[in-house]
């Protein structure tokens, strides 16, 4: 559906049929990531949202009454689709387009004409590039939420029963004379506590409250580089790449700490031949991003942290699942480090993608910045 079949309003015009430098109705338009353009059914551009001014890399001033045709690869396209929304041919029409870009590459477009009832022509383009990640991102959210319930009441139904099997171990332990048995009412108890802390460790993103702080990033990057170094002296290096400009951020430091050094953990073990040759990297890497989007949301300013590694690559086997709980490249791993990452930076609003090969591994974390 689109924005126009939810729109009934009017757009001021001005004298000479040129529209005003304020278009009364139209500003929330500016805090989509979606491109949106305002249009007469002549072409000629009424309004103009920010992330349409970004990605065509010229003023607002400039789009408005500019004719938006000629801003396509082929304008005869939009031309026809203007002309026919103007005369109620249809409601609204979508095809694929090319966006021209001053001094950019062509951008690829999923164009949306749509008629308001106020007989407004909106316009939306959609870049197909971030669609298809928008609609990646949004498989991921929803995947992961199926996973938290999921894991929530799995855990749950298991942590009875086995608290039952672990005591009533116990009992037949106290009943039993031969110590060659009692060995095996041992392992029971073993077991059992072992599962219990798995289950622990599944449902402590869940119990923890969320300590809302001024965070330090790089204060966050330092610990986990320590700790890092603390466990792997020799033939590792973890080289710093900061932005010192990012600003503090509201969040959970604890959580932060314990999301990257999961990740960064995960990274370092995965380098155990490098470590041993002495020439393995881990590169912390901040950034700030700039009009960027993800899920589904657009944000003036983002934090982007990288935990880059030199190893082997995530298995292709497991590239697209690695986040799911219980799924582990490294024998006798639990499967739970990049879940709970994961967890842990949603929590943040936040976003991580993993972008891997033989030889580097690109683990991107993005959070809101204020």
């Amino acid at each position: 559906m689109g924005l126009g079949t939810v729109l009934n309003t009017r757009v001021t015009v001005s004298a000479g049929n040129k529209p005003s430098a304020v278009v009364q109705g139209f500003q929330s338009f500016d805090l989509l990531a979606t491109l949106v353009a305002v249009v007469q059914s002549d072409g000629m551009v009424l309004f103009a949202n920010a992330a349409l001014e970004d990605a065509l890399g010229i003023s607002r001033r400039s789009i408005v009454g500019s004719h938006f045709p000629d801003y396509f690869t082929e304008p005869a396209h939009l031309t026809t689709a203007l002309q026919g929304a103007g005369s109620n041919e249809f409601a609204a029409l979508r095809y694929d387009a090319g966006l021209l870009r001053v001094a950019r590459e062509t951008l690829p477009v999923h164009v949306i004409v749509t008629l308001t009832e106020a007989h407004e022509i909106i316009v939306e383009l959609l870049p197909l590039e971030q669609q298809a990640r928008q609609d990646r991102e949004e498989r991921l959210a929803e995947q992961a939420q199926a996973n938290k319930e999921l894991i929530r009441n799995l855990a749950h139904e298991i942590k009875n029963p086995l608290g039952g099997i672990r005591g009533a171990a116990q009992l037949l332990e106290f009943e039993i004379a031969s110590p060659e048995l009692t060995e095996y009412t041992q392992v029971i108890i073993h077991e059992a506590d072992r599962l219990q802390s798995l289950v622990d460790r599944l449902l402590a993103p869940h119990r923890k409250p969320h300590v809302v702080s001024d965070v330090n990033i790089h204060e966050v990057c330092e610990r986990v580089r320590s700790l890092i170094l603390a466990e792997f002296p020799k033939g590792l290096s973890v080289v710093r790449d900061y932005d010192t400009s990012i600003p503090e951020f509201r969040g959970d430091h604890e959580q932060l700490i314990q999301a990257l050094i999961n990740i960064a953990h995960n990274a370092a073990q995965a380098l155990s031949e490098r470590i041993a040759q002495g020439d393995a990297q881990l590169i912390f890497s901040t950034r700030v991003a700039r009009q960027t989007t993800f899920g589904k949301q657009r944000y003036r300013l983002a934090l982007e942290l990288h935990v880059v590694d030199n190893g082997p690559g995530v298995p292709e086997a497991i590239k697209d699942r690695i986040f799911y709980p219980l799924v582990s490249g490294r024998e006798g791993g639990s499967g739970l480090g990049l879940t709970l990452a994961q967890t842990f930076v949603q929590q943040h609003h936040g976003l991580i993608e993993c972008d891997s090969e033989p030889g580097r591994t690109d683990f991107k974390l993005l959070i809101p910045l204020p």
